[in-house]
């Protein structure tokens, strides 16, 4: 019998409870996984891996997509169908039908990663609580966009961090962070792909504290202001001419390969993906553009140009500068 089912939620975590929970093997405490895109589909099959076991996983409803719009279905739902893994995907996360199907599973813990926001009586029903992967050095970096905010300003050092939920958003105890360097010209599609392998390293880590009783839990020190990471909207991703080459950049491979940075170039949309910096182009203002052999884009801005060599015009598919200017017989 699983004795943590009847402990007081005052006890979580502590010496006796901690106790407690040295009696429980790997295959014996009962996880729920929640997520949804690929981020979190490495921890999950990271916690397999390790043997631990995932009795249900909670992921996003089926959208659809596409010109057919065709119902898509989520990373975690994928991975979980090859895994014969059950899957909810509640539209309401407080329905009553919900909430009773989820208690049936009698979860010891939850595990959640990139994931909407969750309903105290969710995060708050298993007797070990729920914690979340975020990919930032917590306190800073609170939000949906850690990775993209983290590149867009210019920072050279991020990292992953877990914690156990509470009422605000991002601000529950510290179980463990890692920390790593941000590269010069690292995009946010290529530092997911690094914290996405170095997160799942740490929920393994987590639970392996939670089953040992060793897990710690330390509260969020802020000691003055910190960057946050609020959600994406399209305003934040129009770069302005008038900003520092070194801005300019940053935006660039802060929202690479999504959402994508973008301008106008002759009275249309386009994204850039790719860019170098470059002096000044001589003679030309902020936001002129200057082409060179039919190959080669400049976008001149205060203090220096940037070179595109990754674009999507609108109405066209990605692809390389050069290509496109060719087909544009300029």
């Amino acid at each position: 019998m699983n004795k943590s089912r009847n402990v007081p939620q005052k006890l979580l975590h502590s010496r006796k409870f901690a106790a407690i929970r040295r009696n429980l093997t790997k295959n014996q405490l009962r996880i729920i996984f929640i997520g949804t895109p690929d981020f979190a589909v490495a921890s999950l099959e990271a916690i397999l891996r390790a043997e631990y076991q995932v009795v249900a996983v909670i992921t996003a409803p089926d959208k659809p997509a596409g010109r057919g719009l065709k119902l898509q279905e989520s990373a975690v739902k994928t991975f979980a169908l090859a895994h014969s893994i059950p899957i909810l995907q509640p539209v309401n996360l407080k329905a009553p039908e919900f909430i009773d199907e989820l208690k049936s599973y009698q979860a010891d813990i939850q595990v959640v990663i990139a994931f909407r926001m969750l309903p105290e009586v969710v995060w708050n029903m298993p007797p070990l609580g729920t914690f979340n992967l975020h990919a930032s050095l917590l306190p800073a970096y609170r939000g949906a966009a850690p990775i993209n905010r983290a590149i867009m300003n210019g920072e050279k050092e991020t990292g992953v961090s877990t914690f156990f939920l509470q009422h605000e958003i991002d601000t529950g105890p510290i179980v463990f962070s890692e920390r790593t360097a941000i590269e010069e010209h690292e995009t946010a599609g290529e530092l997911h792909d690094r914290l996405m392998l170095l997160g799942a390293s740490l929920v393994i880590k987590t639970l392996d504290a939670v089953i040992s009783g060793t897990c710690p839990q330390n509260p969020q020190v802020i000691s003055g202001p910190l960057p946050t990471a609020p959600k994406l909207f399209k305003e934040d991703c129009r770069l302005d001419p008038e900003w520092s080459i070194h801005k300019i950049y940053n935006h660039i491979r802060g929202l690479s390969p999504y959402p994508g940075a973008f301008t106008f170039f002759k009275e249309k949309q386009l994204k850039i993906f790719a860019a170098e910096k470059h002096p000044s182009l001589a003679g030309k203002n902020a936001g002129e553009w200057v082409i060179e052999n039919n190959k080669d884009l400049y976008w001149q801005c205060s203090d220096g140009s940037v070179r595109i060599t990754d674009l999507q015009l609108e109405g066209k598919r990605r692809m390389k500068t050069e290509e496109l200017l060719r087909g544009m017989h300029l």
